[in-house]
């Protein structure tokens, strides 16, 4: 996982070039760009459910689970405590995958809307993260051109509240390490070859819960 220290060292080497770039100012990736990067963050004969080069626990891994009675099938719910999201599906299965969540009280709870799909984003530190860590954040203060380094990683779901846009994502990240973890400033990390996976399962319009440590939902597995 990259340090503080690390971060900062290296924010130059690795955005500085792409800071009001003609791809971040004018163009979105050419589908030929999101292959060769997809091919890049997935491992060699990846098998969904046992590869695991990042190292991460393997209940972090993705499983089919018994979902609990009830639950919507297309809805997402991220439990705080043991570190999952859930993707129910139809028959009374939900597909979990392991995830990290925001440090603190950067974390929060509360039911969303899945308004926002983007394969391979940008991104943009909000005016409170950058106010709360100049140091860190300011030096991309103008945005991250897409890429296997970028924050967002290669899948983003955008979540919102009514119309609103919460700066909340459910998305991928190039700090596989830190899955399991708490390491956000707000938003729920998933390793991007399992957030390639869950990506087209999810429909705009669904709803996301996410959950406190004291309502989290685990499912029978």
């Amino acid at each position: 996982m990259l340090t503080r220290r690390h971060f900062i060292q290296t924010t130059t080497a690795l955005f500085s070039g792409a800071i009001g770039s003609p791809l971040l100012a004018a163009t979105r990736p050419t589908a030929a760009q999101k292959a060769a990067w997809d091919a890049q963050v997935t491992p060699a004969g990846f098998d969904l459910t046992t590869s695991n080069p990042w190292g991460v626990h393997p209940r972090f891994l993705p499983q089919r689970v018994v979902a609990n009675d009830n639950l919507v099938p297309g809805d997402v719910h991220v439990d705080a405590v043991a570190r999952y999201v859930y993707h129910i599906e139809e028959g009374g299965t939900a597909m979990r995958y392991g995830v990290a969540i925001a440090r603190g009280n950067l974390y929060e709870a509360g039911t969303y809307t899945i308004k926002r799909k983007v394969e391979w984003p940008t991104w943009t530190p909000t005016q409170n993260m950058i106010k709360r860590d100049p140091e860190l954040y300011g030096p991309v203060a103008d945005g991250v051109d897409p890429g296997p380094t970028n924050p967002l990683g290669s899948r983003a779901l955008y979540l919102f509240q009514g119309n609103r846009d919460t700066y909340l994502r459910i998305h991928g990240t190039p700090e596989p390490h830190s899955i399991g973890g708490r390491a956000s400033s707000g938003c729920v990390r998933m390793i991007m070859a399992h957030i390639n996976h869950l990506y087209p399962q999810v429909k705009t319009g669904s709803t996301a819960y996410l959950y406190s440590a004291e309502e989290s939902v685990v499912p029978r597995s």
